[in-house]
């Protein structure tokens, strides 16, 4: 139902900056074209009752790998849509595909099953451009990535993937690197949004970077510099720097495992809403049964296993993706770190779309923006999903 008009009704409304009951929601081909706190007269709309469950804007992931037992380095096209339906279940309404560090060769294919998939792409959330994560990161804070594909920003080569698809719209990279920081000023003036990531940084260097255009924070904490000690002198590290540019954005994996209870509340109380985004950097294992899995390509990757609701490397010694699905991100911050409804869902929806440059296609429940919706009851279990007015999943009863 992407066509014609309906109205949502008996629904509680969640806005930026307030929850409207009573109010109603009119779509139009795809688009809100009006919010009210009243009952929209449209005589020819077709009615939705939202049998009193909260309407929220489409949750917006801007940093996932996979889920639903595939990955975006399985290199086709059906990984792609599969991914894209299975968080569409739990109320993601579009994400950014994220690649994993790899060969050349492997990275430019992935460029060219995305530009099929995203055609193709209707029956789950919609993408909003490709995020490429390495291969520029330090070796020291490699996590899971594969540290024989791990090198220096080369200017030859970053021009040539940015000449080979017009798609990608954010590149994580570690800022300290030889050549990164003409690296950063290179993508902003490409419009592409630059992120700090598998980084050994100290915060002078995290603060050049800022400067010259690595205004995020990728998975905020972790594979990331904190205080450390060089020659007896303690220096401060990429964390203590998202703390203290107060510009900075950071995102954080919200599963309550990667980050606990209370550095979520810590990031909360110093960044806010407005500069936290929720992320659920998830892997193929997401939206799946916990036991054995592979962290990237089926064929390649790191075998792995998944188990209290987080993977790991199969000796345990270490986490080794999550498996987070986007509503259990807002659960966690209502419940774990006693942020409130309204906060939760903004950093689920209207930041990441700021930080992406995509709030005046998206983010929040406004005329003139698309019908990315999702219908949660109090626990926020999601009931139905929506997007651009079509509806892409919907609860058995």
């Amino acid at each position: 139902m992407n066509t014609g008009t309906f109205k949502i009704v008996n629904g509680k409304i969640i806005t930026p900056d307030k929850i409207i009951e009573g109010g109603s929601i009119l779509v139009s081909n795809g688009m809100i074209t009006a919010v009210s706190e009243k009952n929209i007269e449209a005589k020819d709309a077709v009615e939705i009752d939202a049998g009193g469950n909260y309407v929220s804007p489409g949750f917006i992931d801007i940093h996932v790998h996979g889920g639903g037992g595939h990955d975006f380095m399985d290199g086709h096209e059906k990984a792609f849509l599969e991914i894209a339906a299975t968080h569409a279940r739990y109320g993601t309404t579009s994400m950014l595909p994220t690649t994993l560090t790899s060969s050349k060769d492997e990275l430019f294919h992935t460029l060219e099953v995305y530009e099929t998939a995203e055609k193709n792409n209707v029956d789950g959330a919609w993408f909003l451009g490709l995020h490429l994560e390495g291969p520029y990161l330090n070796v020291k804070q490699c996590g899971a990535q594969d540290p024989k594909y791990i090198r220096n920003p080369d200017p030859a080569e970053y021009k040539e993937v940015l000449a080979a698809t017009r798609f990608i719209k954010r590149w994580s990279a570690a800022p300290e690197l030889p050549g990164a920081i003409e690296f950063g000023r290179y993508l902003t003036g490409k419009g592409i949004l630059v992120a700090m990531a598998h980084t050994d940084a100290i915060y002078e260097e995290a603060l050049e970077a800022f400067e010259n255009g690595y205004t995020l924070a990728t998975h905020f904490y972790s594979a990331m510099s904190g205080v450390v000690r060089r020659n007896a002198h303690r220096y401060a590290g990429v964390v203590e720097a998202g703390y203290l540019i107060d510009a900075m954005d950071v995102e954080i994996i919200a599963d309550g495992v990667h980050l606990p209870a209370p550095l979520l509340k810590l990031v909360y109380k110093i960044k806010g809403a407005n500069r936290t985004a929720l992320i659920t950097d998830a892997m193929r294992g997401a939206g799946m049964p916990e036991g054995d899995s592979v962290l990237g390509n089926i064929d390649t990757g790191l075998k792995v296993i998944i188990e209290d609701g987080v993977a790991k490397l199969p000796d345990r010694s270490s986490f080794a993706g999550s498996v987070a699905t986007t509503d259990r991100l807002v659960r966690n911050m209502v419940n774990m770190a006693e942020v409130s409804l309204l906060d939760a869902v903004k950093m689920m929806t209207l930041t990441p779309a700021r930080i992406i440059k995509a709030d005046h296609l998206t983010g929040s429940l406004a005329a003139g923006k698309l019908a990315d919706i999702v219908f949660f009851d109090g626990n926020i279990n999601v009931q139905m999903t929506m997007v651009k007015g079509k509806i892409v999943y919907k609860k058995e009863p």
